[in-house]
């Protein structure tokens, strides 16, 4: 596939974007880079969270991860869909009723200042490291289809597609994210089902035919690929802990996440929020569904093209496409010209959301709750927009500086790095929020940052010896439930009682 024509359909599909952001950041202002105005449409919004949440990591790992996992990722869609219904009954009243501009602010009346600090510089950590394990999946596999032949050095594939990031969101924000997301989403949905109608047929199959084939197909753990639930207590595969951790991990990276939040509380009310959420974890179910059906048909594929099993890899003409690698592999290698492209625009139409959406909410984050720059009464409106803009550049040069990072660390599958990483990020923003909501307790606030820095610390000391520990248990996902309880000890330990009511009652 030439290398000039991908190139070419990346440019034009950024100067379409480009022609939305300069259409919907005409007279925007702060209000509007930060929260839309408060003025989105829930159903825009609602889909374009789609593209967010999915990101460019699901559109590869995920089907790559079918070999050894067959579609035990599902069991943590349908977590997802638990937390999502928690979000829209308990999280999102919480925000619209105290008229949030950073989610953040919550702990700040709740627990006290430094509570504040804490929650909001957990949630910089916490996205920075996941948005730019993100952009670091696609950015490689454009690095190796693309930019390496024409000589163009990893590092500066990287900082073009960061600066072609920063010109459309540089001005609009969550006002003109909403729009691009729409679009992306389109793009990277479309390009998931073409994918699995040219795999289809390229097999001279049908979609029940394939599931048969698949049922009757054993991977190298010894189960059917299309296998969904696993029984064994035992296992980090176990449908209870899988439930589990998916409930939490949505509650945690969606409902106390500012990057997710600041467009769920851009909707005009409530009601459309709640919506919103809702209608965004059924769509997740089927869409996730889809992502595992194509990576069973994929590794059917790859089968049929003389893939073999060697060592724990999967080898193909003597590469290993294993993992992140099958999709990229076999899109670009293997498959019509027709199927690279469509791919090639999927992968960015993934890319993009997650990245542009994290370099936002980071700015946000940082300006409101870092900064407080909405508190500042020495900046006019002109000067706090150009600090605005300092930030939004800096969270630029530090993603260029992870991304960079992760290329070093060249993990064989991002998704589980990802995850991983919100186990110790995200916990004491559960256990924060948690103790907040559900308790009448006041922390000792400067006793907080001790509390949930010492957490996740004692959560690397468990996860790393838990063989130890636990004997043939094993630890996964839940680590995150691990380390938010943790926390919330914690907090209680350094909490007293007090007459005031919580913060949901």
């Amino acid at each position: 596939m030439s290398a000039v024509l991908l190139l070419s359909i990346v440019f034009v599909y950024f100067l379409v974007l480009l022609g939305v952001a300069w259409y919907t950041s005409r007279n925007a202002n702060n209000d509007s880079f930060f929260i839309g105005n408060r003025n989105s449409n829930w159903m825009l919004v609602a889909f374009g969270m789609i593209g967010t949440s999915l990101s460019g990591v699901t559109f590869v790992s995920v089907p790559g991860g079918v070999a050894k996992e067959s579609f035990a990722y599902f069991q943590i869609t349908l977590g997802y869909l638990i937390g999502y219904i928690v979000i829209a009954y308990v999280l999102l009243p919480l925000y619209y009723r105290l008229n949030l501009t950073s989610i953040y602010n919550y702990l700040s009346s709740r627990l006290g200042f430094k509570s504040y600090k804490t929650g909001a510089g957990f949630f910089i950590l916490s996205r920075t490291l996941g948005a730019t394990a993100r952009l670091y999946l696609v950015v490689n596999i454009l690095q190796d289809a693309i930019l390496s032949s024409f000589n163009i050095p990893f590092w500066a594939t990287t900082l073009i597609l960061l600066l072609m990031i920063l010109v459309y969101t540089y001005e609009g924000g969550v006002k003109t994210i909403v729009y691009t997301d729409m679009l992306q989403t389109t793009c990277m949905l479309a390009g998931l089902v073409l994918c699995v109608y040219f795999i289809l047929s390229q097999l001279n199959m049908g979609v029940g035919e394939a599931v048969a084939q698949l049922g009757n197909t054993i991977n190298p753990e010894g189960a059917p690929y299309s296998k969904v639930f696993f029984g064994e207590p035992g296992s980090k595969l176990f449908f209870v802990k899988q439930i589990l951790a998916g409930a939490f991990i949505t509650i945690t990276m969606t409902g106390m996440d500012q990057e997710m939040m600041q467009k769920n509380i851009s909707v005009r009310t409530l009601k459309d929020s709640q919506k919103n959420v809702l209608v965004l974890g059924g769509i997740m179910l089927l869409v996730i569904l889809l992502f595992l059906f194509l990576g069973g048909i994929m590794h059917l594929y790859a089968f049929e093209k003389g893939a073999v099993w060697e060592a724990g890899k999967l080898m193909l003409d003597g590469k290993n496409v294993t993992n992140d690698k099958l999709f990229p592999t076999l899109a670009l290698q293997y498959m019509p010209h027709a199927f690279s492209i469509i791919f090639i625009i999927a992968l960015i139409s993934a890319l993009f959301p997650s990245a542009d959406g994290a370099i936002t909410a980071l700015t946000s984050s940082f300006c409101i709750d870092i900064i407080g720059l909405k508190r500042r009464s020495d900046l006019d409106e002109a000067a706090q927009k150009k600090l605005r803009q300092r930030v939004h550049l800096v969270f630029a040069g530090i993603f260029l500086v992870f991304v960079m990072l992760f290329k070093w660390i060249d993990s064989p599958s991002m998704i589980g790095v990802i995850l991983k990483v919100a186990g110790y990020t995200y916990g004491p923003l559960l256990g924060l929020f948690t103790f907040g909501i559900i308790t009448k307790r006041q922390v000792k606030d400067k006793l907080v940052p001790i509390v949930c820095i010492t957490a996740p610390i004692i959560c690397f000391f468990i996860d790393y010896f838990q063989k130890s520990l636990f004997g043939n248990f094993e630890i996964g996902l839940e680590l995150l439930i691990i380390n938010g309880l943790l926390t919330f000890i914690g907090l209680w330990m350094v909490s007293h009682k007090t007459n005031a009511q919580p913060a949901v009652a």
